[in-house]
């Protein structure tokens, strides 16, 4: 089953998700995977040899499935916008969608299916970590993988390029702020139960301790709960100051409404470390009282870069289009740091593509990025929710 999606060179209308997938579990068989890397190595390549083939790995099922459809309209308009350009170093850009939803071992099937008879040429992925965890062992070295959404930090894996926030730069100086101005001292801690929270909230733990302030209380969600009545009972006899919340998708959804509702908004201050305008529409105006978010991209900006990105995307998708967030312009994002990186190697080869990718300067819908020694530095901005909308009130 394929469903290649070939971009136009000026662009091309939107398409619903369902018209992107390559989801080949339905139809490969059992014994396709009995295949050796060198059998695969000799078969058949669909399509033409001068498309470069992305396949991207985005979420449509489950909590994180809400960034679904900005993500894939995100990456639609990079591809669009390269392709017009001429693609990279003269290789039209080919997008396939692959959903990186359901059982991981299931994702890990799609992503060998995408290299071995796809035959895509780079993986990119706007997922939760655990996902990128199990594909990295699946890309190796063998292909390119860039890696986009705020993560954990840390990724050092051979092929692996993470240009997302990480704690350092999103949590320490927003943790600072509460502290100085805000006299926020008792912090009570809440994630969704994967690596991503797991190790954030190591980095987090010790921030509140550079700042003078105490960890009340912590607890890890599992994925997809909704009922919050026990956490928000924990949060109420903790007494703390501000809420760090690090639970993703729909669970910040839920959780957030069932904290205003609970009455301890008016009270407590909230700090999320994953929310952008997506997830805010889902919370609701009348449930966003002191939540404040820290991140490298609102669409709010007032930047020449910002509004070029969403000038584009509204002429692309039109103005009814799912708003697009910080996590919906990593895939943009993405693409744009993939162009920049090419270009500065000449090749698109693994080896000096990744020799590029360690020290370079790129630019997208957050403007400038600077990676040093594999590291991404960004402007970072903290906002408070105002209404449906975020307000920005400081540079980080």
């Amino acid at each position: 089953m394929r469903a290649t999606v070939n971009f136009p060179a000026h662009g091309g209308p939107a398409l619903p998700p369902s018209l992107l997938f390559r989801n080949l579990s339905s139809s490969a068989s059992a014994a396709d995977f009995d295949l050796s890397p060198v059998d695969a190595h000799f078969l058949k390549r669909r399509g033409a040899r001068n498309k470069l083939r992305i396949g991207n790995f985005l979420t449509f099922t489950g909590s994180p499935g809400i960034w679904g459809p900005t993500s894939t309209n995100s990456a639609m308009l990079a591809v669009a916008e390269i392709n017009k350009r001429g693609g990279i170093l003269g290789r039209e850009l080919e997008l396939s969608i692959y959903d990186s939803g359901g059982p991981i071992d299931e994702v890990v099937r799609r992503a060998e299916q995408a290299i071995a008879f796809d035959e895509v040429d780079l993986i990119m992925g706007s997922h939760i970590s655990a996902v990128r965890v199990a594909l990295r062992k699946v890309t190796g070295n063998r292909i390119p993988y860039i890696y986009t959404p705020v993560y954990e930090g840390g990724e050092r894996t051979p092929g692996v390029m993470a240009i997302g926030e990480t704690p350092r730069w999103q949590s320490r100086p927003s943790i600072h702020w509460l502290a100085d101005v805000k006299k926020a001292v008792r912090w009570y801690l809440i994630g969704s139960d994967y690596v991503w929270p797991w190790q954030s909230h190591r980095a987090v733990k010790r921030y509140i301790k550079e700042a003078g302030g105490q960890v009340v209380g912590e607890e890890f969600v599992p994925v997809g709960e909704d009922n919050h009545e026990p956490h928000l009972a924990r949060i109420r006899a903790a007494k703390p100051d501000v809420v760090l919340i690090s639970l993703i998708g729909t669970d910040s959804i839920t959780f957030n409404r069932a904290f205003a509702e609970a009455g301890l908004a008016t009270s407590t201050l909230r700090l999320a470390g994953a929310m952008d305008e997506t997830v805010l529409l889902g919370i609701g105006a009348d449930n966003t009282e002191n939540l404040f978010c820290a991140s490298g991209y609102f669409n709010c900006m007032a930047s020449r870069a910002n509004d070029e990105f969403l000038g584009g995307y509204q002429a692309m998708f039109g103005p009814h289009a799912p708003p697009v967030g910080s996590v919906g312009q990593s895939n943009y994002e993405g693409l744009r740091f993939l162009e920049s990186v090419a270009n500065r190697a000449g090749s698109l080869a693994l080896h000096p593509l990744l020799k590029a990718a360690r020290n370079t300067v790129y630019s997208a819908g957050r403007g400038p990025v600077t990676i040093r020694d594999g590291r991404a530095e960004m402007p970072m901005y903290l906002a408070e929710a105002d209404g449906l909308d975020f307000k920005l009130i400081k540079t980080l």
